[in-house]
């Protein structure tokens, strides 16, 4: 399936990956692209807004969930005030080195807004201040990290409780890495991409039983204590002489 695109909302508890919404991305518009001259297709609903449902639906189901974490492609005003205020929920998500912030009742009211990149950092702070257009406090943090190959990285974070300390927000929001090792089980322990499948219908089903198989898995896990990654292949023993059967 290529231009297969899949939006999940991912339940973690007690490191226990569990699915709990999906939507698959529908393009039916065509149009042409007036720089490149080439066909695209564009969707009716924005991926913010089926965040939003599916967030919706979480509550209704009496889901309990504290922080919803989310990274910069979501990160606007219109789901933070949706998770803060319709919703009655807290967040913990990434932000843009250039995102406008006010670190001061003051400086809000007359609109003097900075990059949060140009904030006066050190090594531990943390601000109380005001992200542009959100009409409530937040807190921010910034996370220095180094990468493999040497260099060092910069990570911007807001928490809209502002009763937190900055060690539990960036503790919580390291959480949000499963959902790249769920991404990844998707692929590698149940065939998300191999279906060759076209229809709508059939690509919904095939996607809700990957989903399924990869929730099964997550109770195997519980069960055997056992990774996903070594329950998919368990007729692979350690010597490569000696198979399971």
């Amino acid at each position: 399936m290529q231009g297969f695109n899949l939006l999940n909302c991912l339940y973690y508890v007690d490191d226990i990956s569990i699915p709990v919404a999906f939507e698959l991305i529908k393009k039916p518009v065509e149009y042409c692209d007036l720089k490149t001259r080439k066909l695209k297709r564009a969707s009716l609903v924005t991926k913010n807004e089926l965040m939003r449902d599916m967030l919706q639906v979480c509550v209704q189901n009496k889901l309990l969930f504290r922080f919803v974490l989310f990274d910069t492609w979501f990160a606007s005003k219109e789901n933070m005030s949706y998770i803060k205020e319709t919703l009655r929920k807290d967040f913990i998500c990434a932000l843009k080195t250039n995102r406008l912030a006010a670190v001061s009742e003051e400086d809000r009211q007359a609109n003097r807004f900075t990059p949060i990149e140009e904030l006066s950092w050190q090594e531990e702070t943390i601000f109380t201040g005001w992200l542009k257009d959100v009409p409530f406090p937040v807190l921010l943090v910034r996370q220095v990290f180094t990468n493999k190959d040497g260099s060092t990285g910069m990570l911007y974070l807001a928490c809209s409780d502002t009763t937190v300390t900055r060690g539990l927000i960036l503790s919580t929001y390291q959480k949000r890495w499963p959902v790249e090792v769920f991404h990844k089980s998707l692929k590698q322990n149940a065939a998300l991409g191999k279906a060759p499948v076209r229809r709508v219908v059939t690509q919904n089903n095939h996607v809700f039983a990957v989903l399924y198989a990869v929730f099964k898995l997550e109770c195997l896990k519980i069960k055997r204590h056992l990774k996903p990654f070594c329950l998919a292949r368990p007729f692979v023993s350690q010597s490569r002489s000696h198979r399971f059967r």
